[in-house]
């Protein structure tokens, strides 16, 4: 399983997997309503709009698709991308779709009639990750030709351009800034109008996998290779505390939506809880496998998680009582 998202409402999530497919669950039930099958190549990220009513898929074979998450009918197929595509971000509106691909370009795509609006030419090596602005005038795309890009949606022009080894990055909630996550060990905070570097953020002493921003955008959380988590102060750069105790690599992170809590996911097998003011590890739960992704659903409790062997969890978590090992979903 590569990627795990769950709709606004909090009733489905959808994950997307190596074994071609997509899968939607009920997360009050816990079964599977739908698979979704149609891609021809590995999927490798899936987003759900705003409204909750369609999906949007990525994949190896080039394509995105866009499905009906009630029906479970495929609605179109994105097609344009010369190779595969890795990330995928829609605007806040719902009305677009932002992809990223390893034929160095990213696309805008009209999602009510599934038309390629313009294509972004720049970067001179595979696109790994796009996000979207939430005002969705801006995107923010990261590449292996060490660079990392800002785009105006509206009209494609290329923002602003710096040149750093990111892999990932994330956009605070005010839209001002980028938080980047990067092969050097570091983490950078960019101004997203001028492009300028604010800060280096240190500490890490392996690659940094993956970054989330706490819904006040005062605080980032990142997942490391050095088996920690670590949580900085975005106005200072300050390094606030460390979080030990995974025993391998931490491949996702993410935040409750009321910044209180971290959900770490690992390659030691397990899903880790933590307090983010304190630092403490408030649960952990040991899964069949390495777990490779990880979502919050918008009531703060139910956790979504996938793992290495192709199985979905839901967990929910209930402050002051130990989580019971779930069973895959």
């Amino acid at each position: 399983v590569r990627s795990v998202a769950v709709t606004p409402d909090g009733r489905r999530a959808v994950s997307a997997s190596y074994d071609r497919t997509l899968r939607i669950w009920d997360l009050q039930t816990g079964t599977e309503e739908r698979v979704l099958s149609g891609h021809e190549g590995y999927v490798n990220v899936v987003a759900v709009t705003p409204d909750g009513r369609r999906a949007v898929s990525a994949s190896y074979d080039r394509t995105l698709r866009i499905w009906d998450l009630q029906t479970g009918a495929e609605e179109r197929v994105l097609t344009g991308h010369e190779a595969s595509v890795r990330s995928v971000a829609v605007t806040p509106d719902g009305r677009r779709a932002v992809s990223a691909s390893d034929d160095r370009t990213l696309c805008i795509w009209d999602l009510q009639t599934g038309a390629e609006e313009r294509v972004l030419s720049g970067h001179e090596g595979y696109v790994l990750s796009v996000a979207v602005t939430p005002d969705g005038r801006r995107a923010v795309s990261a590449s292996d030709d060490r660079t990392l890009r800002v785009w105006d949606i509206e009209t494609g022009e290329e923002l602003a351009m710096t040149v750093l080894d990111a892999a990932v990055q994330t956009v605070t909630p005010d839209g001002r800034r980028a938080v980047s996550a990067s092969y050097d060990r570091t983490l950078r905070i960019w101004d997203l109008q001028t492009g300028a570097e604010e800060r280096v953020l240190t500490g890490h002493e392996s690659l940094v996998r993956s970054v989330a921003v706490t819904p006040d955008g005062r605080r980032a959380v990142s997942a490391s290779d050095d088996r920690t988590l670590r949580v900085w102060d975005l106005q200072t750069g300050a390094e606030e505390r460390v979080l030990t105790g995974h025993a391998g690599h931490v491949l996702s992170v993410a935040v409750t939506p009321d910044g209180r809590r971290v959900v770490s996911a690992s390659s030691d097998r397990t899903l880790r809880v933590w307090d983010l003011q304190t630092g403490a590890e408030l649960a952990m739960i040991v899964l069949d496998g390495a777990v490779t992704a990880v979502a919050v659903a918008p009531n703060g409790t139910t956790i979504v998680a996938g793992d290495a062997v192709g199985n979905v969890y839901c967990l929910e978590y209930v402050e002051g009582k130990p989580p019971s090992p779930p069973p895959s979903i």
